[in-house]
């Protein structure tokens, strides 16, 4: 037994030194005994950068592959905002201003899906300075806007669709924004549910409208109201941010600070706004249209026979597809996803149009500019139009760039 194990240790040694002496022959033919350790090594690691991949590997790489993100990987609004900050795109105290619009906008959502349970639907009984009945909803969620604007210490003047004249806020400890906006938008749909939003647009400092009681130069109120009048009243390319919230069947709020433009989805688990929607392109053309036809009569002919080309068959066979939702914000939303555009002339009976320049047109310009859209009033650029009043109005037309260039054609 011991001689025939003896026997077989003999073998596999033999085997393991021809093995051996075969493999680096393969490596260097002419000295076969003389190659150390390390250089096998070397070959059998060559060997492997170079072997062809099998079918269906990935022949990325390590550097240049991406990291895989985790499903529980979220930004939320607030990091995305200070990640801005710390990029220099924005400063300190316009992050505090626009965390707190969007904390008004997460208590206005609120409110309205509990309004007809704590009785918020209907009319408040009051009318705005433009003549129009007010919702018990308006006046809310104005308070709750101008409420968190003056809490962050950072907002200078507020000007807003509900109030007559713009408001200096007296609690500013540094920072001297102006804030406009629209703390309801479509709000003849809150009754029944249908889609409304919030609109808002954020001006620099302007050093001729800081009230100080040292100023002498201002020796009443009334002159003090009108420098602020002045401040307030610039055209929308002087913005430095704008943006919305849709309230629908998501909490929407989207924003733009002049680098793109970027949605946040209100997630009801965390009470964040999450991005969901990164640096949105408008679709250069749409087969979309929102007009309010139910004026149509009141319009101009040359308006009437581009919406009469709209509604013939085009190279598809199919029309474009009318929509109207009755709100501004949920227009724009859509067509800044899908495309088209949406119209609000002026009228026989509105010779200057519906909708606000300040704190509608303005900032929903605005965005779709920075989405590659276009905006005009039918001759020129909305963001070019300096309001000469704070609730000044102007005809719109506004969405995918190829339809606006399409529909000045049949204007001009």
């Amino acid at each position: 037994m011991a001689r025939a194990v003896s026997t077989f240790s003999s073998h596999v040694l033999i085997s393991r030194h021809l093995i051996s002496n075969s493999i680096l022959k393969l490596h260097n033919p002419k000295s076969p005994t003389t190659h150390s350790a390390a250089a096998l090594r070397t070959r059998c690691e060559a060997t492997q950068s170079t072997v062809t991949p099998q079918l269906g590997a990935s022949t990325t790489t390590p550097a240049a592959k991406t990291k895989k993100k985790s499903s529980y990987e979220i930004e939320n609004l607030t990091t995305w905002l200070l990640k801005q900050e710390q990029a220099g795109r924005i400063d300190a105290e316009l992050t505090i201003v626009l965390s707190s619009i969007s904390f008004a906008c997460k208590q206005i959502a609120s409110l309205l899906q509990r309004s007809s349970i704590v009785n918020l639907t209907g009319a408040q009984g009051t009318i705005n300075v433009q003549g129009e009945d007010q919702k018990k909803l308006d006046v809310v969620s104005n308070e709750v806007f101008c409420n968190c604007l003056r809490s962050s210490g950072r907002t200078g003047i507020i000007a807003s669709e509900e109030e007559d004249v713009p408001v200096a806020v007296e609690e500013t400890y540094s920072g001297n924004y102006i804030v406009v906006f629209d703390p309801i938008d479509g709000s003849a749909n809150i009754d029944t549910a249908l889609t409304t939003g919030s609109i808002f647009g954020i001006y620099g400092p302007d050093e001729q409208c800081l009230i100080a009681d040292e100023d002498e130069s201002l020796p009443t109120l009334d002159q003090a109201k009108e420098r602020c009048i002045i401040s307030v009243c610039q055209p929308g390319s002087n913005l430095l941010a704008a943006g919305y919230c849709l309230y629908s069947s998501s909490v929407v709020f989207t924003l733009s600070i002049g680098n793109g433009v970027y949605a946040f989805t209100l997630d009801p688990a965390y009470g964040e706004f999450v991005l969901t929607h990164e640096d949105i392109k408008i679709p250069k053309t749409g087969k979309i249209f929102s007009f309010n036809e139910g004026n149509s009569d009141l319009w101009d002919g040359k308006l009437k026979s581009y919406l009469n080309h709209l509604r013939q068959p085009g190279s598809n066979g199919k029309p474009y597809s009318g929509r109207y939702i009755g709100c501004l914000v949920g227009e724009i939303h859509r067509m800044l996803l899908v495309g088209g555009i949406y119209g609000n002339p002026k009228n026989s009976n509105a010779k200057n149009g519906n909708l606000r320049l300040l704190y509608e047109c303005a900032p929903m310009s605005y965005l779709v500019e920075q989405a590659g859209g276009k905006a005009t009033d039918g001759i020129q650029r909305i963001l070019d139009i300096k309001p000469e009043k704070i609730h000044q109005r102007t005809p719109i037309f506004i969405g995918s760039p190829d339809e606006v260039d399409k529909l000045q054609k049949y204007l001009a």
